[in-house]
């Protein structure tokens, strides 16, 4: 690609499964990342190797049932870390592009920041003192 902000499609498939991009394209790393549908395309990440890799189960001679049993033992649980360990492994992610791990919070932070300037201004900033 001319654009050197952006991956190419090898260089993405690359950066999808580790990695690390150059300095360059670091803003879109942290777009990817952080910003709209990042646990979405993590998720997506995860779940299309597994898929791959419990394909072969449906070989196996059996009903439709058992091959759904046996690949959704596997899959689901799967899905389930995926989504538990998101924010962990998108913040590793970042400190591999040596970008601020602490981003991973940063949509977060931007939908709540009302939320906070309004607590802020009805009980004032107080420290903990404990």
């Amino acid at each position: 690609m001319s654009d050197n902000t952006r991956p190419g499609p090898l260089q993405y498939i690359a950066y999808s499964y580790g990695k690390v991009l150059p300095p360059a394209m670091h803003d879109w790393v942290r777009k990817d990342l952080t910003g709209k549908g990042a646990q979405r395309r993590t998720f997506f990440r995860v779940a299309i190797p597994a898929l791959i890799i419990l394909a072969p189960l449906w070989l196996i001679p059996t009903t439709v049932y058992m091959h759904l049993a046996m690949t959704a033992l596997l899959f689901v649980p799967c899905l389930y870390f995926t989504h538990a360990l998101d924010k962990i492994y998108r913040a590793h992610r970042l400190r591999q592009h040596g970008l601020d791990d602490s981003l991973v919070n940063e949509r977060a932070r931007e939908r709540d920041a009302r939320i906070a300037d309004d607590y802020r201004k009805r009980y004032g900033h107080h420290d903990a003192e404990s």
